[in-house]
């Protein structure tokens, strides 16, 4: 048995007048990518110069207007790195920079030094306030914690002086889900007064889940419990730090969104201390899914994970919501079937709003492609095959023929294991119905369907188990005028024309043309499909019932 018993409940907290449950995300937050400082610290071999100037081009080409790029005080590769941005001007001008501080004096006196002539500049100093840091690391009561914040911004606001640029305080009460909420509430309201804000530089109260310690509606009733406790709210941008310790860091800031905050901190994919920051791509996806700009652009996922695993050397998951590469496939064959029927579905509808069955966002509206959606294995069923064979080869099976040829690949996959690729499932629907020239190879065919009498005549040069015939006939129809020749030569051989449908293959003058035939023989009532390829539609027709008759001898063979 494990010991849960080592483990005591966190307290919640009691909030009855909450109102996000009745709230929903109407438009995107201000971002804030911490990357280069959190994101970068939790690595296991940190970015490398050339590495981190690689992450910040890619930020700055996302969208993103806030960038924390470090600890320059405690690290002199991060503060070269600073350095170098500013002396390259490669920091634009709409562009905030966050720096990260401890509210120690000489740390902030470094930091002054790190943030000459930047622009505008985010100077974010913090401190621990929940319970048990206080008590194990401390050893302060509440007014000593609350006091280092304090000192802490009289430090910042002190050194001002000695920075030509707009500067913007930001303020974090670490581990602040470990904090009782009237508490956190009077830390902040100390710092506001401390700062003396304006309007026009409003603080930042940056409120971090820096362990997750409950459920994800516990996080927000703190956060609106701040919402509503902060001095001068309108003079406040309420920010969100969520990690994910609990697997719920979404949850957490997409509540902590609809409780009332404007900002969030985090990282693209998540990367961060122990189980990851919250990933600000998934947050912002999520929103794209429901129709509200999330004020990135994100529209190449896979650039974003290349360059992400290069400088950080970490790999993205496989079912990472959105950028991993299976979260866009299906394998299962009713899923498949739905996938198809959805996009097919939307043409119909000449819809442009994006209803698909198991994708909730359009794969390519993210720089991804439309054929590996669909994924062949052994569990795939008709639909996938199909979807296949219509979005990489444009063959559109016709739904009776689908069975029989899903069953084809499904055996394959089940003989060799894994996944049967397209080339592969294309090469096997050749070979099936194209390729097959026997018994039956047809030679050549003249189709004359201007006679008086308004038949279609034919005349029909073929091999029957390598003999050769030459027939004539007229029938009702080249389809049936072919039926006639075959039987002329070939008596013992007999089939009915179930079903026919055809289909152009791409556009223009040099498109072939796809037919597909179902045959069945009378006496012994055996079904057999076949496909013919032609420029022109009634020889794609008449090849069609060829591969059918040489697929049905073959039935009967097996037989």
């Amino acid at each position: 048995m494990m010991n849960y018993k080592h483990y005591v409940k966190n307290p919640v907290l009691n909030f009855p007048e909450r109102t996000w449950p009745d709230k929903e995300i109407t438009k995107h937050p201000i971002w804030c990518s911490v990357d280069l400082r959190d994101g970068n610290q939790a690595l296991v071999e940190p970015m490398n110069v050339d590495e981190k100037m690689e992450m910040f081009d890619l930020l700055l080409k996302l969208g993103f207007k806030e960038i924390e790029i470090g600890f320059p005080a405690a690290s002199q590769i991060e503060y070269d790195f600073l350095r170098k941005l500013v002396e390259e001007h490669r920091i634009p001008d709409d562009v905030k920079v966050q720096v990260l501080c401890q509210c120690r004096q000489n740390l902030i006196d470094r930091t002054f030094e790190a943030i000459q002539g930047i622009p505008n500049v985010i100077f974010h100093i913090y401190n621990s306030t929940s319970t048990l840091q206080r008590d194990v690391v401390f050893h302060m009561d509440k007014e000593g914690i609350k006091q280092l914040a304090i000192d802490g911004t009289n430090m910042v606001k002190a050194g001002i002086s000695k920075y030509k640029g707009n500067l913007q305080l930001e303020y974090s009460p670490e581990s602040f889900t470990g904090t009782e909420a009237d508490y956190a509430a009077e830390v902040c309201n100390a710092v506001a007064a401390t700062w003396d804000h304006a309007t026009d530089n409003p603080i930042i109260f940056n409120l971090p889940a820096t362990v997750e310690m409950n459920t994800p509606n516990v996080y927000a009733d703190q956060i609106e419990y701040m919402n509503n406790h902060l001095d001068e709210r309108e003079n406040v941008i309420l920010s969100l730090h969520p990690h994910n310790d609990r697997g719920t860091g979404i949850a957490c800031a997409e509540l902590g969104l609809l409780a009332g905050a404007d900002r969030i901190e985090g990282t693209l994919l998540g990367n961060g201390e122990r189980t990851g920051n919250v990933d600000i791509l998934n947050i912002a996806y999520n929103m794209f899914s429901q129709g509200i700009d999330p004020g990135l652009d994100l529209s190449d996922i896979k650039e974003i994970v290349e360059v992400c695993e290069r400088c950080t050397k970490m790999t993205v998951d496989p079912r990472h919501p959105y950028a991993g590469s299976l979260v866009f496939t299906a394998f299962s064959g009713s899923h498949q079937d739905a996938i198809n029927k959805g996009t097919q579905a939307m043409k119909e509808r000449g819809s442009e709003i994006w209803q698909v069955p198991y994708l909730p966002i359009d794969p390519s509206d993210i720089g991804r492609e439309y054929e590996p959606v669909v994924r062949i294995n052994s569990q795939s069923g008709r639909g996938g095959v199909a979807f296949v064979m219509d979005k990489v080869y444009g063959f559109k099976i016709p739904k009776i023929m689908q069975r029989e040829f899903a069953d084809v690949i499904q055996a394959i996959s089940e003989k060799e294991g894994g996944e049967v690729k397209p080339e592969r499932i294309m090469k096997e629907f050749k070979r099936e119905y194209i390729d097959k020239k026997s018994p039956f190879k047809l030679d050549f065919v003249d189709i004359d369907d201007n006679t008086d009498d308004e038949d279609t005549h034919i005349s029909l040069d073929f091999k029957y188990n390598g003999e050769a015939f030459h027939s004539e006939a007229d029938g009702n129809g080249p389809v049936d005028a072919v039926k006639t020749a075959i039987r002329q030569c070939v008596p013992q051989v007999d089939f009915t024309v179930e079903d026919y449908s055809e289909h152009s293959l791409g556009v223009g003058s040099g498109a072939k043309a796809a037919a597909y035939i179902e045959l069945s023989d009378p006496r012994t009532k055996n079904i057999a499909f076949g496909v013919g390829l032609s420029s022109n539609i009634t020889r794609a027709s008449i090849r069609g019932i060829f591969s059918a008759l040489n697929r049905m001898t073959e039935k009967q063979k097996d037989l």
